[in-house]
């Protein structure tokens, strides 16, 4: 079966930092976009960032832009989402995302576009 397993949530102080994984079975990533999205409770779904399948192109929400970067290690089929200077807003269940990209080297953070999804991985920043 395609599967994507979020790791590496937990709660945290705000000002710190957690690194998210995102490891995919099943399927190889280096033909798909990956984007990050995350949901807090009783709010819609929004996109925090997304790269491309060649790893040149990201997009980032500006919310956490200039805290969050995105990578990516294809040899390892895995996507990274490391976060610093945390706020409390952005606690939320963190979603990875695969899309499938044979022509275009692009990300978007809409998640109509992923057809893939993992399960998720809690979030909580607070003091």
């Amino acid at each position: 079966q395609l599967q994507l397993v979020e790791s590496g949530g937990g709660l945290v102080q705000p000002g710190g930092s957690l690194r998210l994984s995102c490891a995919a079975s099943g399927f190889t990533l280096d033909y798909y976009a990956i984007g990050w999205f995350r949901q807090a409770p009783g709010k819609e779904r929004e996109g925090v960032s997304c790269i491309g399948k060649s790893g040149d192109l990201t997009n980032y929400a500006d919310s956490v832009k200039g805290r969050f970067t995105i990578s990516r290690d294809n040899a390892k089929n895995t996507v990274y989402l490391q976060m610093n200077s945390l706020k409390p807003e952005d606690t939320g269940v963190y979603y990875c995302a695969a899309e499938l990209k044979l022509l275009s080297s692009l990300c978007v953070l809409k998640g109509a576009q992923y057809e893939y999804w993992g399960q998720g991985t809690q979030i909580t920043v607070s003091s």
